[in-house]
This record gives structure tokens, C-alpha cells and sequence, in this order.
């Protein structure tokens, strides 16, 4: 939970920190987080792949890497956080027009 969160601030306004870090290969364990993980991993996952998502090439990677069942889970069942986490990364994927 505490290695999403400091992916999240990161990714949080850099460009070039959202390609590293998913170039980095953290988009893998940030999914297995947001899939097993309890809630305030799940919030953290999806907030820091919300981030990631800010960037239209990682978008592609994201979706591709099956993000969306899970963020759509939590939308469905997280709790306040969670959901809201989840709505934001849904929408920074939704954004770029190879998702839609």
C-alpha cells in the first residue's frame, strides 16, 4: 500500500515520472494490488494508476493490462475513496479516443 502511494505522488505531474514509472514495470504489481489488495491498497492502486493514466501512452498500456474489471469493481463495491480513485482513473483512460 505504502509503494502505490509513492508511485501515485510520482506520477502525480511529470510526464516523463508517469512513462518511467511505467516503463518500470509497475503497472503489473499496481493491478495485482487493486485486484487482491484491501481497501486502502485498492484506493492506492487505482490512484496511482489514475496518475499513470494522465499520460495518453501509458492509457494504452493500462487498459491492455486488464485495468478496467477492477476499477469497475470498485466503483461498484469500494468504499468512498475507492470509488472515487476509481472514477478518476476510468475517466483519465477514457480520454484517450484508442480506449473509447
Amino acid at each position: 500500500t505504502w509503494a502505490a502511494g509513492a508511485l501515485k505522488s510520482l506520477a502525480c505531474d511529470a510526464s516523463n515520472n508517469q512513462r518511467m514509472v511505467v516503463r518500470a514495470g509497475a503497472v503489473e504489481p499496481l493491478m495485482h494490488l487493486l485486484r487482491t489488495g484491501d481497501a486502502a491498497g485498492k484506493t492506492q492502486a487505482a490512484g496511482a494508476l489514475s496518475n499513470l493514466a494522465i499520460n495518453a501512452e501509458n492509457t494504452i498500456k493500462i487498459v491492455r493490462s486488464g485495468a478496467l474489471e477492477p476499477l469497475v469493481q470498485l466503483l461498484r463495491t469500494g468504499d468512498a475513496a475507492g470509488k472515487t480513485q476509481a472514477a478518476g482513473c476510468v475517466w483519465n483512460l477514457a480520454r484517450n479516443a484508442d480506449n473509447q
